[in-house]
Parts: structure tokens; C-alpha cells; sequence
């Protein structure tokens, strides 16, 4: 077996979600709606399964999807792409796995900040690269030029950013933005920008796309989700956008991965790309309103909420609620005693792990949120008691 699948567990959310199925607890764990999807979308992709073909598509996505991205991101993003500088994937994670594939050689390092999604690691040392860590501190988990600069050596080609960040919630500045570009250009660096949940922001905050900022079109990869933009994370529609000689690399990986996605799902996204403003507004207005909702009812139960200005995750700090457990065993203890599953922080770690905050997710119903919030005040009381 590989050394890099031969040494490695079952995903944390495969396992916390399995444990929600076992038990019957409510999952505050994985990140996916309850509901089905937008249903107009849903008859979308239904309607093009009977009516149109279901053959392979082209390798590089459906001319339709292709341009619809480009267009959505000129619409929201005013970001000047060609269909041809779209590569549509299966899932961004499929779009991440062919990035690391395609620019990575044997022996070249990688820039990872964590807390850091957990497919990251294994794929950039599956790709043969050697991963360079970059320690986020929370409350307000924040890069740094001199945290950067020391990651950086000779050998490293490539930087990751993933913003707005799961599993903090937080958003790159401006300013981090700017460390980011400007380290990519003294270094040659090639930045690969997981950038999934770039409209589901709140408070008024607009999601900055790294590719937008000066000296960066040419040497950005960025990565976008159907999924999650409109809620339906089963379909594992993805997307790559990039400058011609990245996109060809790109897609040459892709072609020996998944090749291709299902032609219903890609006409059905191509659809809803086009959806206009005020349908990402009130989506995103709807799962603020989840977010204030756990976080008010957490924070009465006793719980220190950290700030959440993006995704659909929101956390507590353990310490500074007074809870003396580690965020691992918090999680399992919730389990049995609570009827709730959440995800410990200390998993999105490579080394050095922060290990007294935990994510729960809010991208659920007000009677399961309600619910999750009852069992876990009570969880808090028995602390107390």
C-alpha cells in the first residue's frame, strides 16, 4: 500500500458523521444541508437526464458550464476569464488532487496554513511534495508576512490558500491578501486559491479572489464549488480557472482522474450561475440568520463563541467557555451524553495543534439548531454541576 494511505484513518467527518448515523445524534459535524436544493435547479438537472444525452461530455466540462463560470465571475467578481480557462471537475476536491498533480515535481514544497482541510497534506505527499506549515492562532486566525517568509525556501513552488477558511470561518483581509500576492511574486510562486465558499459571506463582507490582485492572474489556480454555492455538496460539481498554460496543465491531470462529470448536473449549475444577485443575497441572508441562531443559543448556554464571518461552521472556544476537556474529548463525550456530533479542531492539523476549539456546523434547520442547542446547554450544565 502506498506509505501515505497505508498510515492514514478514516476522514474526521466520515467518522463523526457515521457516529450521528449510529447513534441517532444531531450531526453539527459535516458540513451539509438538510434540505434537497433549490428546487428549480433540481428539476434542471432531472429534465436534462431524460431529455438530453448522457454520454461523455467534453473532458473539460460542457461549452455551456465553461462559459457560465466565466461569466458568473465577471458578473460577481469582475474577473476577466475565457471559457477556456475553465476546467469543470468532479468536486473541488477532484480539482485540488489534479492542481497538486499537474505542478508539483518530486521533492517540491508546498506552503499549507493551518488549520488546513484535511485532504491537503496526504495529496500534496501523494503528489511526491514536502509540505511547508504555516501555524494559524485563533481568536483571530491571521497570516503574517514573517510567519510566510519563514515557510519559504529555495525549493518551494507552490502556496495553498483556502479563504474563506473551513474550518475557522474567517476570511483572508486585504492586507493578508497582499502578503499572500506579494510573497507569490518575490518567490515565483504558483498559488493554488481553494475558494469554495466565496459566496456564502456575511455581514456585508464580498469574498476578494487572490487572482484579482496584481501580478496574480497569471499564477493563480482558483477553485470553485457548485456545491457549495448552491447547496447541494452530493452533486460534486467543481470547477478550475486559470491563465492558458496553467489550465493546460491542469486539465491534462484532470483527463486521467475523473475525466469528466455527469452532463445533467453540469447544464443544471450552468443554469443556476446565472441566477441573478438577489438570489445569492438572500441565500446568504438565510444561513446568517442560521449562524446568529446557534451562536446566540450557544453563547446563553455558556458557550465562548468565536467569530464566523463566512462558511457554515462557527466555533467554540472550550477554554474560554471554562471547559477544562480537550476538543477531542469533548467531541466524544457530546456523543453519548449529549445526542450531538461537532468536530474537534485539532484534526484540520498537521503538528502543533490548537486543541481547545471546536466547529459546529449551522447550515441546518431552526428545529435541529433549537435541538442541538438544548442538549448542549444541558452537556454545559452537567460541567458545572
Amino acid at each position: 500500500m502506498n506509505p501515505t494511505y497505508a498510515k492514514m484513518g478514516t476522514t474526521i467527518f466520515e467518522k463523526m458523521s457515521a457516529l450521528a448515523r449510529e447513534t441517532g445524534a444531531i450531526n453539527l459535524g459535516q458540513g451539509f444541508p438538510e434540505h434537497a436544493g433549490p428546487p428549480d435547479m433540481l428539476q434542471a438537472a432531472a429534465r436534462a437526464l431524460v431529455e438530453r444525452s448522457s454520454q461523455y461530455p467534453p473532458m473539460a466540462g460542457l461549452p455551456e458550464l465553461r462559459r457560465a463560470v466565466a461569466d458568473h465571475y465577471a458578473r460577481h467578481q469582475s474577473i476577466d476569464l475565457s471559457p477556456e480557462e475553465v476546467i469543470v471537475t468532479s468536486g473541488a476536491t477532484e480539482a485540488i488532487a489534479a492542481a497538486l498533480l499537474a505542478l508539483i515535481s518530486p521533492g517540491d514544497e508546498v506552503v499549507l496554513i493551518q488549520p488546513l482541510y484535511d485532504a491537503y497534506l496526504p495529496m500534496v505527499e501523494r503528489a511526491g511534495g514536502v509540505a511547508r506549515l504555516v501555524t494559524l492562532e485563533p481568536p483571530h486566525w491571521r497570516i503574517t508576512a514573517e510567519a510566510l517568509e519563514a515557510a519559504i525556501t529555495p525549493r518551494t513552488r507552490l502556496l495553498v490558500l483556502n479563504s474563506p477558511l473551513n474550518p475557522t470561518g474567517t476570511m483572508a483581509s486585504e492586507a493578508e491578501l497582499r502578503i499572500v500576492a506579494n510573497a507569490c511574486i518575490a518567490h515565483d510562486l504558483v498559488a493554488l486559491c481553494d475558494e469554495v465558499w466565496e459566496h456564502v459571506t456575511f455581514d456585508g463582507n464580498r469574498h476578494v479572489p487572490l487572482i484579482s490582485l496584481p501580478g496574480m492572474r497569471e499564477r493563480t489556480v482558483k477553485i470553485g464549488s457548485a456545491g457549495k454555492i448552491f447547496s447541494v455538496t452530493g452533486w460534486k460539481v467543481g470547477w478550475m480557472c486559470a491563465a492558458p498554460p496553467l489550465a493546460t496543465a491542469l486539465a491534462r491531470a484532470h483527463q486521467f482522474l475523473t475525466f469528466t462529470t455527469p452532463p445533467n448536473l453540469q447544464w443544471a449549475v450552468a443554469e443556476g450561475l446565472g441566477r441573478d444577485r438577489g438570489w445569492f443575497d438572500a441565500m446568504r441572508a438565510d444561513y446568517q440568520r442560521s449562524r446568529d441562531r446557534l451562536s446566540a443559543g450557544l453563547s446563553a448556554a455558556g458557550y465562548a463563541m468565536l467569530p464566523s464571518a463566512a462558511t457554515w461552521f462557527i466555533s467554540a472556544d472550550l477554554a474560554a467557555s471554562g471547559i477544562a476537556l480537550d476538543d477531542v474529548t469533548f467531541c466524544e463525550r457530546i456523543v453519548p451524553e449529549a445526542g450531538v456530533v461537532a468536530i474537534p479542531v485539532s484534526s484540520f492539523y498537521a503538528e502543533r495543534p490548537v486543541t481547545h476549539v471546536v466547529r459546529f456546523c449551522f447550515c441546518k434547520s431552526d428545529a435541529t439548531l433549537d435541538a442541538g442547542i438544548e442538549r448542549l446547554a444541558r452537556f454545559r450544565d452537567t460541567l458545572a454541576a
